[in-house]
């Protein structure tokens, strides 16, 4: 059920402090959850500024659905520039919700000690530092990540979307302080989504950026197995990112040409359309703080086939509205078991309505109405009041 917006955030004087915006060429669902905070809170009467990195040709400054965007640097120099504008701006802040890409923004350096600060975790990134830097540097990463953030943060509360996010938090960073949890939402469609057609029978789709970790060049194993078995079968992968020339060498290499598309960045309506065509929707990832292209192909009535890692496996749930690949098990076998499933006219209807069931539970009205209670309740509990528990969102 969708509910109005986080009314309890009126009057409330906040920045959400996040990496990238939604329309920078390489925002994912991290930066769908900032926004979405943010424009909802505004919309219920909070004074908001989105505070992030600036992509060429963006604008340095913009008021878009009643909240103040403010760009500033790159992907490294944004963290230093944003100290410097929060600590200039420091006493004008009732609360700051600092979002952990990576790495936080480390905002409680620079604020008073009134301002209530969450710090939003999507992702432990402890593994996949060393995917994308040298050894020195993702040891800086590590070290950030985990004990001088658990150091920042150690007087105020943290926000994970999954409770795999929450449990890595306690067992790899060491988190002590309290961890609420407030998932992702999702905007579901409003009418009926015509599927695209001509796309492969059976057609599949992985809905990813392309970047080491998401592992997409895995799909290619996949296909050159299941082509034969399956001679109408295509996949589809939907996104850009630095691995796109790698995988169309890798797709020209193989004779995949036919069989493997990349469609690279689409409209959302082309994307839904890919996704609502397919009979299965696929993740390679090796960890997801959560798994937002999970949900919005379960809001279409397509199941996913994921591997059994952190997110994924608070994303799908096992048997009923998609597949976990476990260890010691090939991704091939397990989407190959999956279509033999869906064979059954009976079987796929009965998936379809679990995915759009599950995907009903999750809604950004919610989750920025969970967002705007713990800042409500943490205000109290600086005044005072005892703090909500832990599990309580």
């Amino acid at each position: 059920m969708t509910r109005g917006p986080a009314h309890r955030g009126r009057g409330l004087r906040s920045a959400i402090v996040n990496w990238r915006d939604p329309w920078h060429p390489a925002a994912g669902g991290a930066e769908r959850y900032a926004w979405e905070l943010a424009r909802r809170l505004a919309a219920g009467g909070a004074d908001v500024r989105y505070v992030t990195a600036r992509a060429p040709g963006q604008r340095r400054r913009e008021r878009v659905e009643g909240v103040e965007l403010v760009r500033l640097g790159g992907r490294f120099t944004v963290y230093p520039l944003v100290l410097l504008w929060m600590l200039v701006r420091r006493r004008r802040f009732d609360a700051v919700v600092d979002c952990q890409n990576g790495i936080p923004f480390f905002t409680p350096w620079v604020l008073p000690r009134r301002v209530r600060v969450f710090c939003v975790v999507h992702h432990v990134h402890s593994e996949q530092f060393g995917l994308y830097f040298p050894s020195w540097l993702a040891w800086v990463g590590r070290l950030l990540e985990g004990p001088v953030a658990r150091w920042t943060y150690r007087r105020h509360a943290c926000v994970a979307v999954s409770p795999s996010t929450r449990r890595a938090m306690r067992e790899r960073l060491r988190w002590k302080g309290p961890i609420h949890l407030v998932p992702n939402g999702l905007t579901l469609p409003s009418e009926p989504v015509p599927p695209a057609r001509g796309i492969g029978d059976p057609a599949l789709v992985c809905v990813s950026r392309l970047v080491p970790h998401k592992r997409v060049e895995r799909l290619l194993d996949l296909a050159e197995r299941l082509r034969g078995q399956w001679p109408g079968l295509r996949v589809h992968i939907v996104g850009d990112g630095p691995e796109a020339g790698a995988l169309a060498a890798g797709i020209a290499g193989r004779g995949l040409g036919a069989v493997v598309t990349v469609h690279g960045f689409v409209s959302e309506e082309d994307k839904a359309a890919l996704v609502a065509g397919a009979v299965l929707h696929l993740s390679t990832s090796r960890g997801e703080g959560w798994g937002l292209s999970v949900i919005e192909a379960a809001a279409l009535g397509v199941p996913t086939v994921a591997y059994d890692v952190e997110g994924l496996r608070d994303a799908v749930r096992d048997g009923v509205t998609g597949w976990l690949v476990r260890d010691g098990e090939d991704l091939s076998d397990v989407v190959e078991r999956a279509l033999k499933e869906l064979d059954d006219p009976l079987r796929r209807i009965e998936v379809s309505a679990a995915c759009r069931g599950w995907a009903a539970e999750f809604d950004w009205a919610r989750t920025a109405d969970r967002m705007a209670a713990l800042l409500t309740a943490e205000e109290e509990r600086i005044a005072g009041r005892p703090p909500l528990p832990e599990g309580w969102s």
